[in-house]
């Protein structure tokens, strides 16, 4: 078995490359690959699977995105496991598993078992985590922009992502079909296509997911007013938007297989951070498509995570 180590030097607050380096000298079969830019993590992990059919364990060590392109290379192959190392900026969809801490243990990644999990197919990519598209898509996009200042790097570049998009973001048009249902044909806030829980770092965006029951959680929100998207963004930061009677009248809840996407131009659709841009996107779930290694003291309880104790580690 080879464990294989891909780290994004870009991610987080430091290259973590070299103590990654130095903490697996002493693993055995263990190495170290660092990413030389966009979309180069996808393309080596699917190499190696390709030239070979002995046992493989791919770590992302990064953020969400290079847990994606680590997926992307990693899924349909049968004799890989993706595990991840969070030391990157958002680190959400370990945060399904109760949060960061437990991953943090290098040794304890590559003793631990694997377990099967869903995959979002969006056209020809694949999405682990959640899929946006409108306001949150949108933000996302400018996230990228802000963590370029120091004052806003991590998780801190969400909020003036999220305030910049109040200016023109509130109203997006889709046409969104779930399993042959019209959820929209109009205007929308946002939707989300989830597997995961949490999204943008701190937001408990599907509070009923699981990532092993063949289904994506799809929840819509009409447009809002600038002041209510004010009053009532705490109940979805916080995974109560589902439950309270203050949203009732504007969210839509669904939980289904496939999802038909179409837009009138052009638009953003976001998978686990990663922007794509088209006009329509079929979105599904694809059960059982990955093997993901849980190391012990990870996992799901279905009530969140004590954002102030993550934020700690």
């Amino acid at each position: 078995m080879r464990h294989i180590f891909i780290v994004n030097p870009h991610s987080g607050p430091e290259n973590a490359a070299p103590a990654i380096q130095r903490a697996v000298e002493s693993l055995p079969a263990c190495e170290v690959y660092v990413t030389q830019g966009a979309n180069d993590a996808t393309g080596f992990v699917r190499g190696i699977c390709r030239s070979t059919m002995e046992e493989l364990r791919f770590y992302a060590c990064g953020g969400d995105g290079t847990l994606n392109e680590v997926v992307n290379g990693a899924a349909g192959c049968a004799h890989a496991a993706v595990g991840c190392y969070p030391c990157g900026s958002g680190n959400d969809f370990v945060k399904y598993y109760g949060g960061r801490r437990a991953f943090l243990d290098l040794r304890g990644l590559t003793e631990a078992p694997c377990h099967p999990v869903d995959l979002i197919r969006v056209n020809d990519r694949y999405a682990v985590n959640v899929v946006n598209i409108g306001f949150e898509a949108k933000a996302a996009a400018r996230m990228v922009n802000f963590r370029r200042f120091p004052l806003f790097r991590g998780p801190r570049s969400y909020y003036p992502a999220v305030i910049s998009t109040l200016i023109d973001g509130m109203k997006n048009a889709f046409r969104v079909v779930a399993d042959g249902e019209t959820l929209c044909d109009g205007k929308i806030l946002l939707c989300t296509f989830a597997n995961g829980e949490y999204v943008g770092g701190s937001f408990r965006c599907a509070p009923r997911a699981s990532v092993s029951d063949g289904m994506l959680e799809v929840c819509m929100v009409r447009p809002l007013s600038r002041l209510s998207f004010g009053r009532l963004i705490g109940l979805y930061q916080r995974g109560e938007h589902l439950d309270s009677p203050k949203m009732k009248d504007v969210i839509v809840y669904r939980r289904a297989r496939k999802i038909e996407v179409t837009a009138p131009r052009e638009c953003m659709i976001c998978l686990d951070g990663e922007i794509e841009a088209g006009e329509r996107f079929t979105v599904e779930c694809v059960p059982a498509a990955l093997r993901f290694i849980v190391p012990k003291g990870a996992a799901h309880t279905g009530k969140g995570i004590d954002m102030s104790l993550e934020k700690a580690i």
